[in-house]
């Protein structure tokens, strides 16, 4: 494999490790937050990505982005209802919203499985067209997702030192704490969701316009992917500051795709990529506990080959 040929998919792996990591950051919001674990994140990643692809399509590059935000909101309105006001589990609420979005995105595409957006505008090719002619050119996808996960990572760092953020982490510690101190569970836990889905929605929109063309399985997987990507970056930057936890979230999502890029490269079949998922995600969730009992495990065998000796 040459330098140009191991850059390249670094730049690739680079780029959609970025893209993903606003999932990612989604879910560090619902979960490590929140601690609310939304099924729900492939159908509103797919969501995302159909809705923006269809204002892109329509002339409005720009706008998909919010369109596609948006769409995120009511994703996350709708799980949260069910669970607060409906009484519905939380793993229920999300299994449901995710399996009903199916049929949504459907609909949103035009009663057909792809979009393709090869002579569509949107917010690559505007970048590209800026960048003409300059040394950043050939990178104008890495600048855009770039940005992107830059105002996330900002807005989240801002968002969970306020009022508002500090009662949406406390109901995830300590619900019954949170109740008593007046502060409306139920309330924290909508808005909670209701942001980390508009994440989720925009991730799924700079796919799409990224791929130039949306598939209606697009966001298969992507909770899978995020969790991991989470674990590992929890793994990096796991304790501190939120700006440095969120940074560490973006480090896992970017190391996951590296991952992937270099199965791909080793011709793995694509079908066995879902059980690369897998695989990542159980190192990352047992890595620690098997890490705690490593010293244990040390003492006795250490113990068993000091009696064989005697």
């Amino acid at each position: 494999m040459g330098l140009s040929s191991v850059l390249a998919l670094g730049q690739n792996a680079l780029e959609l490790g970025l893209i993903s990591a606003l999932t990612v950051l989604a879910l560090f919001l619902s979960y490590s937050m929140l601690n609310v674990c939304d099924l729900s994140t492939d159908g509103c990643f797919t969501l995302g990505a159909t809705v923006g692809a269809v204002v892109a399509i329509s002339g409005h590059p720009y706008l998909s982005l919010f369109a596609a935000m948006g769409a995120g909101i009511c994703s996350g309105f709708i799980t949260a209802i069910l669970q607060t006001k409906l009484g519905v589990d939380s793993l229920l609420a999300g299994i449901i919203v995710n399996t009903g979005l199916y049929s949504i995105n459907i609909a949103v595409m035009g009663n057909s499985s792809l979009l393709n957006m090869n002579k569509t505008e949107t917010v690559f090719t505007k970048c590209s067209e800026l960048l003409k002619g300059t040394a950043l050119a050939p990178y104008y996808k890495l600048i855009v997702a770039l940005i992107a996960v830059l105002i996330v990572v900002l807005f989240l760092s801002i968002f969970l030192k306020t009022k508002l953020g500090l009662a949406i982490h406390a109901t995830g510690n300590n619900p019954d704490m949170v109740r008593s101190s007046s502060i409306n569970p139920a309330f924290t836990t909508i808005v909670g969701l209701c942001v980390a889905n508009i994440f989720t929605g925009l991730s799924g929109c700079l796919l799409a316009q990224s791929q130039k063309s949306v598939n209606i399985d697009i966001g298969t997987g992507m909770v899978t992917v995020a969790l991991a990507s989470l674990l590992i970056g929890g793994a990096f930057l796991g304790k501190g500051k939120i700006p440095i936890r969120a940074i560490g979230v973006v480090l896992g999502s970017i190391v996951f795709r590296l991952v992937y890029a270099v199965a791909l490269r080793f011709n793995m079949p694509a079908s066995m990529l879902k059980l690369v998922s897998s695989v990542i995600v159980i190192i990352a969730i047992s890595g620690p506990y098997l890490k705690s009992k490593y010293p244990m495990f040390k003492r006795a065998l250490d113990h068993k080959l000091h009696k064989e000796v005697q």
